[in-house]
This record gives structure tokens, sequence and C-alpha cells, in this order.
């Protein structure tokens, strides 16, 4: 194999992280590689409507928006790849990434591959999603005003979404296959405290019932095996994320969960040169928002790390907003 041109900077990763990332270094002229996978857009590709983004007072579709995203970094240069990295090596002085036989290389590379929320796993849940099925109550707990809806968990997590949804909801309802929470007690006793809410334990969702919109759950007890039916306006399922750091594990620090571990007041990893940004090292947000921010925080420190670089000529990127 031919050692392949090497690049200012590429970013891997498409979605609001990756995109945002893309854009402050393409205006920079640091030409980025975006490699944004087959899956790009991230979380939002699979968001019906999203009201909570400044910029959108009517509200976006969050393909809509990650394709707005995307043409703005295309514009100021930005060349993307849909395709998925198979492999990277940050173990010599340039930092390889390889898309099966193809090698690329570059002198910093943005990590910006998100967080994937875990679902159920059942047939009817892939059919509802953004139709009342959801993973994320601050996104969606809006659409959900008056309903009667149900959340699935036993962490801090599921007890989190569901006091949030009870400031929207009719009537809230916490599934949970045991009769013992993870939770931490503080939130239990919170949750136990507030009348919109109620525990609906030793039982699993088994089917979710509608034609074009969630209608009713079919939950089973994980005690008896027998099934009932209640009616629900929406599921928002709580059972954690799964950082989507494979490639990376051996090679960049991370956490007990998988998440990217960067320094503090920074997007920089272990690896000198190496970023990341986003869902991929962040667990306690998970926002478009707050993704965008840190994609912009990703590309403010590659250029301060590439102007650092010995002969290299740096790029005027903190000089304007």
């Amino acid at each position: 194999m031919n050692d392949p041109e090497t690049r200012e900077l590429i970013i891997i990763g498409g979605g609001p992280a990756g995109y945002t990332a893309a854009l402050y270094a393409a205006r920079a002229d640091l030409e980025p590689l975006v490699i944004e996978g087959f899956q790009w857009g991230g979380q939002l590709m699979i968001t019906s409507d999203v009201e909570n983004y400044p910029g959108y007072p009517d509200g976006v579709m969050g393909p809509e928006m990650m394709a707005d995203f995307r043409r703005q970094a295309e514009k100021f240069g930005a060349e993307f790849l849909t395709d998925d990295v198979t492999r990277v090596d940050f173990s010599g002085g340039l930092l390889r990434v390889s898309v099966g036989d193809d090698e690329y290389a570059a002198r910093a590379v943005i990590v910006a591959t998100g967080a994937t929320a875990r679902f159920l796993g059942i047939p009817s849940e892939e059919k509802h999603k953004g139709r009342g099925v959801s993973a994320c109550a601050t996104c969606d707990a809006a659409f959900f005003r008056d309903r009667d809806v149900y959340v699935v968990g036993g962490g801090d997590s599921a007890f989190e979404e569901a006091l949030f949804l009870t400031k929207f909801a009719s009537r809230v309802h916490l599934v949970h296959r045991r009769d013992e929470f993870r939770a931490s007690k503080i939130m239990i006793d919170r949750a136990e405290r507030n009348e919109k809410l109620d525990f609906v334990l030793n039982a699993v969702v088994d089917e979710i019932v509608g034609n074009v919109k969630v209608e009713a759950l079919r939950l089973r007890s994980t005690v008896t095996g027998e099934t009932w039916e209640v009616p629900a306006d929406g599921l928002f399922v709580a059972i954690g994320h799964d950082p989507n750091t494979a490639l990376f594990r051996d090679q960049l620090d991370h956490d007990d969960q998988g998440y990217l571990v960067t320094k503090p007041g920074s997007t920089a990893t272990n690896v000198p040169g190496v970023f990341a940004a986003g869902d991929v090292q962040d667990h306690t947000y998970r926002q478009a928002i707050t993704a965008a921010g840190s994609g912009c925080m990703a590309a403010l420190d590659a250029e301060r790390f590439l102007a650092s670089l010995e002969g290299h000529p740096g790029t005027a990127l903190t000089a304007g907003r």
C-alpha cells in the first residue's frame, strides 16, 4: 500500500459534533476530511421534530437539521466520505485511519462517533420510533403534554426521565423488570413523592400496539408470565446508551462505560493530536446543542494543536466567530 497523502485533519463521525467541527475547521482552511459513516446524522436521523435547538423557532425535522449542518460545512470546503471507518492507528507520528483497504493519514483527528441508545429489541419498537417511542425525554417530553406515558428502566437515568415527563404528561408509569431499583435512594424517594408517577414492577414491555402511533402496550409479568394490555400514548426507553468507541478503546483512554476520556477543560484525549467531541465522550447531557458546542471546541483545540507543530503556518480559526 502506498503512503497516503497527509491531511491536516480527519473528522470521524457525522452528527452535530462532527459537522460543527467540520464547519469550523473548513472555515479555517484546514480542508477536513469527514468520514461520516453510512449512518450519518446520528440519533437525530430518527428524531421527527426538534423544537429545542436555537435558530429553528418553528421546529425542524431531525434529518432536515442534519442536512443543514452538513451542507453548511460542505459550503466552506469540508470533504465528505460516506463510509465507515474500519481501523485506526494512532501509535505513530501520523494518525492513520482506514476505510476498508483505503488508508488516510492526518496530523490531527477528531473522534465524533456519538453514542447509540439501547432499545428493547422488539420488532414493533422500530416501527414506532419517532411515533411515540423515544429514548430522550428532554428532547420529546413536550410532545406528550397531558398524555399517558410509560418509561422503561430502573436506574437514575430512568427516574430522571420519568420525573421530567411529569412536568408535561398527565400520568407517568415507570416499568421495571424487578422489584428493586438500581437508582439512588434520593431519586426513588423523589419519585415516590410525585403524585403523577407510579411504578409497574416485575414487568417488561412485550409489544407496542398501534398502527400509525403508539396506542397501547402489552406488558408481561416476569414472575408469572401473565400478559396484559394497557393504553399508552408514548413509551420512553431509558436503559442506557452505548458509546460508539469499539474502534478506539485499545488506543484511547476511556471510562468503565466505554466513553472516551478527555483532559479537563479540553477535548484532547491521551494521544496528542486526537480529540473527542459529542456523545462519544459525554454521558451527562447528550443533547444536539451540547454535541455541536463540543464539536466547535474540538475544532479550536485541533487548530491550536496544528499551529503548535514545528513548521506549521497556523490558521485564523480563533480570530472570528
